[in-house]
């Protein structure tokens, strides 16, 4: 059976199922895991990801995909299962994150560029074997009065266009993700600021994806909301959506089949409200659903707290966030709904 792009890109996003971002490096997790007292070494990343992944009902009936670190992609459940293929048997699809994290950018203070390039086309090869069937490189771009520059937007597009084009020469669909950072440095800024660095942002990844023979048919986007800055936020649910679905629809090309938003720095229901109102108000011409890591896994993290006896209750945890999170790709959640789980 041939594995077209086109159809992995399609079913990652399609039936209001989304992606788990489970692809924490090992920094990053420590830090989830510093805030309910667990010490992060290899058996307590492997439990807790492995409750994720057991989840049956969240796995089978929300979850696409789920993007993988390195780490995390070869290990074993406890009783030696390969996470892949726990995630295979639940209908789901395992990817993994290749890039190795946004370095700062000589000459351009305040800005970074993101790095990994180098024998990337051999780790592709690798995690190919491994099972991985997509991948995901992030871009990050910092939002102020005067940030970015053309040059840090212009020499992220191009990582991640480059990027794009070897995975899928090694039949890998790529996440293409250029985050504008609702929460960097000083996040005072309003969501006017933000469509406007979102709107120019998405102008230059598509021509760079263009100038790179990347096809858009093989791909999906996962870029940011547009949203006010993290220490300003004002902006309703409804504004939002209407500014989102604008910039959009302005830059991204019908051919991409999908749209997984990340959640930035929104709390885990704002994540949710925000999905479920682009996708209830507007005619759009791809599926739009969520690729989240902390607003679907938070809440699963606290219930869990390390402890064994917590599996189940840190598995219901997820599994309400999951389904709240599909709904919401279908564009019919309601507040109601958390308050009744």
């Amino acid at each position: 059976m041939s594995e077209r792009l086109e159809d992995i890109a399609v079913k990652m996003v399609a039936g209001g199922r989304g992606l788990l971002a489970a692809d924490e490096s090992t920094s990053t997790i420590k830090k989830r895991f510093d805030a309910i007292n667990l010490e992060s070494t290899e058996t307590s990343r492997r439990d807790y990801r492995e409750m994720l992944f057991r989840s049956e009902d969240a796995m089978k009936k929300y979850i696409s995909g789920v993007i993988l670190y390195e780490e995390t992609l070869y290990q074993k459940a406890a009783d030696g299962t390969p996470f892949v293929d726990i995630i295979k048997a639940a209908g789901s699809i395992p990817g993994i994150k290749v890039d190795t994290g946004a370095k700062p950018m000589a000459k351009f203070p305040g800005e970074t560029v993101t790095e990994g390039l180098d024998g990337l086309a051999d780790r592709l090869a690798k995690y190919y074997e491994a099972g991985a069937r997509f991948a995901k490189w992030r871009g990050v771009i910092a939002i102020s009065g005067t940030l970015p520059s053309r040059g840090s937007v212009r020499a992220n597009a191009q990582a991640l266009a480059r990027y794009a084009a070897l995975c899928q020469e090694a039949k890998i669909v790529p996440i293409v993700e250029p985050e504008c950072l609702m929460d960097g440095k000083p996040g005072d800024h309003n969501i006017d600021r933000c469509a406007e660095v979102t709107e120019s942002t998405l102008r230059i990844v598509f021509e760079e994806l263009a100038d790179a023979r990347v096809s858009l048919e093989g791909m999906i986007l996962k870029p940011n909301m547009v949203i006010d800055g993290k220490n300003a936020r004002k902006a309703s649910v409804a504004e939002v959506a209407e500014r989102t679905v604008q910039v959009l629809k302005r830059t991204v090309p019908s051919a991409v089949p999908g749209i997984a938003f990340l959640s930035g720095g929104q709390t885990t229901e704002e994540a949710t409200a925000h999905l479920s109102a682009i996708n209830s108000g507007y005619d759009l011409p791809w599926f739009v659903t969520f690729s989240y890591g902390r607003a679907l896994q938070d809440s699963a993290l606290k219930a869990w707290n390390g402890k064994q006896e917590n599996v189940a209750a840190g598995q219901r945890e997820f599994a309400h966030r999951a389904e709240m999170n599909s709904l919401a790709a279908k564009g019919s959640w309601k507040a109601e709904l958390e308050k009744a789980a």
